[in-house]
């Protein structure tokens, strides 16, 4: 039987355990020991570092289909951030030596690992030059648009799940009050919608693209 990667990464199994996480359950601390890798199947998660002073940076989120924790098999024997689920998430949990043996064993899986991890990297570099070159109210746009998974095969979402103010500014770079002016104006424009949950409009993209 041809390995089913999907089927692998959605169930639980040898060495592997469906975990759901309640909003603002850490996955894990940074210190902690390194020994598993959580693929995420629904919900959103920020990865955070805190400095040495006890300032917080949100340098992640991630969603349904990313992987989190993976620098266990670069070798990392302790965490170096904090991973915390951000709404209701379920996130599958290998042990790294069950992922690094399917990663050696099913190309099918090690092909789908390759893939993301450099889609990550090419997010990372993106997000790094965001916060070079960028003024907030378009970090902000980018990042809702990012959280409703705009331009992926299975999105835009564009219906996102309950997101603290606060959340939004660790991960910009700014202060909650200026994420609020910009929500509100956002809003007022016709770029987002309030109900239960928050709604994002394509249109939102002008604000990105503007020079």
């Amino acid at each position: 039987m041809p390995f089913d990667v999907d089927a692998f990464l959605h169930s639980s199994g040898v060495a592997r355990t469906l975990v759901e996480y309640r909003p603002g359950s850490v996955l894990y601390a940074q210190g902690d020991p390194a020994d598993t890798v959580f693929h995420l199947k629904d919900g959103r998660v920020k990865l955070s570092v805190l400095s040495r002073t006890g300032k917080e940076a949100i340098v992640a989120t991630l969603g349904p289909g990313d992987f989190v924790g993976e620098g266990a098999l670069a070798g990392h024997p302790r965490r170096m951030g904090t991973a915390t689920a951000v709404v209701a998430t379920t996130a599958l949990v290998i042990e790294k030596v069950e992922m690094q043996r399917v990663l050696h064993e099913q190309h099918a899986l090690s092909d789908r690992f390759i893939a993301y991890m450099l889609s990550r990297n090419i997010r990372v570099e993106a997000d790094l030059v965001d916060q070079l070159f960028n003024q907030s109210e378009k970090r902000l746009a980018r990042a809702l648009l990012l959280l409703a998974r705009y331009g992926k095969l299975d999105g835009p979402h564009r219906i996102l799940p309950k997101i603290s103010q606060e959340v939004l500014a660790g991960m910009i770079g700014t202060t909650r009050s200026r994420v609020n002016f910009f929500m509100n104006k956002f809003r007022k424009l016709g770029f987002i919608e309030y109900g239960g949950n928050l709604k994002i409009n394509t249109a939102l993209l002008t604000v990105v693209l503007h020079d």
